[in-house]
């Protein structure tokens, strides 16, 4: 993902932007570009199509030399592969703006620009931050309060920065849900995406809060709240490398990527999502053309993947009405496979390099389907490179084994695909904007599950001695349930299982004791008195029931069942939403229980062997 650093000194900053950003490369990205106000006070820009290294030599040849600027390295995803999208981005010769994240609603903010004359040179959001910026300053507003009215304008999660070469001495940033974090020095001060770009010059940083709009000059920094409150931050110092400083503040990488998800899913729809539509064409040159003939879908994925893709099946079913099929790529590849006619292999997978799902979709060459798409979350991998149609799910690293974020942008990626095919197959337009209302939703509704942490780390203590514990849902909440089962067992080594709740008379029933906890994922969708009956039959053999529910459900807590009320979000989106929780409940249970969170024993990250 991309990479944003700032710096304000008495000194020249531009090696300083320069290694800062080289130390964010593992982020992923195509293109950088600096920007830095002269002695003189002109602004210089400097970009390119490439790597950190190929920018050095452009700077090598053409010198920038400045004491105020801002650096950016960017993976596209609005707007192709070019140095006109490549940030900085400049308005009126003195603003530069560069950003990460989503300005969802810069199209209408774009079109009253172009009203007054604005000329744009790029396909970026980021480019209409520049030119508003820009405007209200020429009415007459300080850097600040410009920046500030942008904000107030502005839908969506980002971060951005903003210099100014007729106000050469502070350097102003906003975040919108995209991390920022202030670096202090003594007389200069600093701002990066992540800690690393910043340690060779500070170990102490301030780490701005959603909605922090921030004036940053040599001297001190001044922090204004989401309210309009001045406010104080602490700082932190630290002696971490780069490795483990990036998970600051939190202790282990699988917390702060749980934290990270409502940032990521924001990421996810941008470029995807606009004006309450979706856009087929983000898939690819060949979407149009391939989503007219699917007749048929195969899902091939591995571990959490394929429970992504097990949720995708509800969903492209019963909103696109295409018939789907979901397998692990490991038994798919080993198997007489039978392709109907017009049918899209899908694959899912974090890396793009898994071993088994990439031997599956080479397989798939051979057989006869329609064509490809590769849901994913790694840019250069072979999966990308070797399908016809491309979704990346815009986590963002995840360093973690168990999977999170990864996880539940592959969900949404599903379900803007979903919406994609749907639109092909006459969904209405009112339809899609209800759907897209939702999609748009489920960042703010996720980020919300947040706050439950300190209800579910006191919950943990009633798992953190058991053996054993069933998870049980029903429809797209039944993998949901197997995706909680999952990470309770992967990083907790407490064995886990789930069901569909309605298969509890087939087997299942014969576990249950005053041992055996059992989770219920339960949104009020039109299986609840299903649900409710099946969580009947636990509670009857004396089973400890532990409810995630809607508190429009009307599920109490009782004897024998504790509820743990969710934040309400509509059915289609309730998959997403209700994952997150069940993550945190995994993390602290393995805490409490002492494993090693991040490396959980046997297990890698990325599986590239069979």
């Amino acid at each position: 993902m991309c990479g944003i650093v700032g710096a304000i000194a008495e000194r020249n900053i531009v090696p300083t932007l320069v290694e800062g950003l080289r130390r964010l490369e593992y982020r992923g990205y195509d293109s950088a570009g600096v920007a830095v106000v002269g002695h003189d006070g002109s602004l210089g820009l400097s970009r390119t199509v490439g790597k950190v290294a190929e920018l050095e030599e452009k700077l090598a040849a053409n010198p920038l030399l400045g004491q105020i600027g801002v650096a950016h390295t960017r993976w596209a995803t609005h707007g192709g592969v070019t140095e006109a999208n490549a940030h900085p981005h400049v308005s009126g010769g003195r603003v530069a703006v560069i950003h990460n994240g989503i300005i969802e609603n810069f199209q209408p903010i774009k079109d009253e620009m172009l009203e007054k004359g604005y000329v744009f040179d790029s396909e970026t959001d980021t480019e209409v931050a520049a030119h508003l910026i820009y405007d209200y300053l020429k009415q007459g507003m300080d850097l600040v309060e410009a920046v500030g009215k942008a904000v107030e304008r502005f839908e969506g999660a980002y971060a951005l920065l903003v210099v100014d070469a007729e106000d050469p001495d502070r350097i102003v940033v906003s975040r919108v849900a995209s991390p920022l974090v202030i670096g202090i020095g003594d007389g200069e001060n600093f701002v990066a995406s992540g800690v690393p770009a910043l340690l060779p010059v500070t170990q102490r940083f301030i780490y701005l809060e959603q909605g922090d709009l921030a004036e940053i000059r040599c001297d001190g920094v001044r922090i204004i709240a989401a309210g309009g409150t001045e406010v104080t931050r602490e700082v932190h110092e630290t002696e971490w490398d780069s490795m483990s400083a990036e998970k600051a503040p939190y202790n282990h990488f699988m917390l702060k990527e749980i934290h990270d998800q409502p940032s990521a899913l924001a990421d996810t729809l941008y470029g995807r999502v606009s004006n309450q539509r979706v856009l087929p064409a983000s898939l690819g040159p060949k979407a149009t053309e391939m989503l007219d003939r699917v007749e048929h879908i195969h899902i091939v994925a591995c571990g959490t993947s394929f429970h992504a893709g097990c949720v995708g099946k509800y969903w492209i079913e019963s909103i696109a009405g295409v018939p789907t099929q979901v397998e692990i790529a490991s038994e798919y590849r080993y198997r007489h496979v039978v392709v109907p006619e017009n049918t899209l292999f899908v694959t899912l997978s974090q890396s793009g390099e898994t071993a088994d799902t990439l031997e599956a979709l080479r397989m798939a060459k051979e057989l006869g389907y329609l064509g490809s798409l590769t849901i994913c979350n790694s840019a250069h991998s072979s999966m990308v490179r070797e399908s016809d149609l491309v979704m990346m799910t815009q986590a963002g690293p995840e360093i973690g084994v168990a999977s999170t974020k990864a996880f539940t942008t592959q969900l949404l990626s599903i379900l803007i695909v979903t919406l994609m095919m749907a639109k092909h197959r006459g969904l209405t337009e009112e339809r899609e904007r209800e759907f897209v209302a939702n999609l748009t939703h489920a960042a703010a509704a996720s980020d919300l599950t947040l706050k439950m942490s300190d209800q579910l780390q006191e919950l943990a203590k009633d798992f953190a001695d058991k053996q054993h514990t069933l998870f049980l849902g029903r429809g797209p909440m039944w993998p949901i349930a197997m995706e909680g089962a999952l990470k309770l067992k992967e990083i907790s080594y407490i064995h886990a299982e789930a069901y569909a709740a309605g298969e509890l008379k087939h087997g299942p029933l014969a576990l249950i004791d005053d041992e055996m906890p059992v989770v219920v994922v339960a949104p009020n969708n039109e299986l609840l008195d299903k649900l409710k009956s099946n969580m009947q039959v636990v509670r009857a053999r004396g089973g400890q029931l532990y409810v995630f529910a809607d508190a429009e459900t009307g599920i109490e807590s009782e004897d024998g069942m504790i509820v743990i009320t969710m934040p309400h979000a509509d059915r289609l989106i309730a998959p997403i939403v209700y994952t997150v929780p069940l993550q945190l409940l995994a993390y602290h249970v393995a805490v409490l229980r002492g494993t090693d969170v991040d490396q959980p024993r046997n297990l890698a990250k990325s599986v590239t062997v069979e």
